[in-house]
């Protein structure tokens, strides 16, 4: 293996490690509540993109349909979701987050960016802070459309 390949896998086993710890971390520090992480999940997507279809939004979080169903029908008994015509085809139901629902994903969110933040002012000099925002753009690459 040449030089550059053990550098991009050493990279790749850091990133995915350093990139799991965070997540798990940034989950401890949301508020306690009744929802699955699946739950929580769809509420985000639904936040991020918008009124959208029980398929479009199973294909988007990697699910059947059936069982992504179920988890709307939850959601809807819990007043987090609310469905309605789809202006384009009537026969279709476009979901979408209820009032109540974004200001939960909103808080939510808040809280996990105000803890990442306390830590990053607590852990790193303002010139570490700045490499990382740097690191973060070469990351954005990597996930950005139009790559498989």
């Amino acid at each position: 293996m040449a030089k550059s390949d053990d550098t991009a896998m050493a990279v790749a086993a850091e990133l995915r490690e350093v990139v799991a710890l965070l997540k798990r971390r940034l989950r401890e520090e949301a508020p306690p509540d009744d929802l699955t992480w699946g739950q929580l999940s769809v509420l985000g997507q639904l936040d991020r993109g918008g009124p959208v279809t029980v398929s479009a939004l199973a294909r988007a979080e990697r699910m059947r349909p059936q069982s992504m169903g179920e988890t709307i029908a939850a959601l809807q008994n819990a007043g987090l979701v609310a469905g309605s015509p789809d202006p384009q085809d009537g026969r279709r139901t476009l979901l979408a987050l209820t009032p109540l629902a974004r200001e939960m994903v909103r808080s939510r969110r808040a809280q996990r960016e105000d803890w990442l933040a306390r830590k990053i002012k607590e852990k790193l000099p303002l010139a570490d802070q700045k490499e990382v925002l740097q690191a973060l753009a070469h990351l954005r690459r990597l996930v950005e459309p139009g790559d498989a």
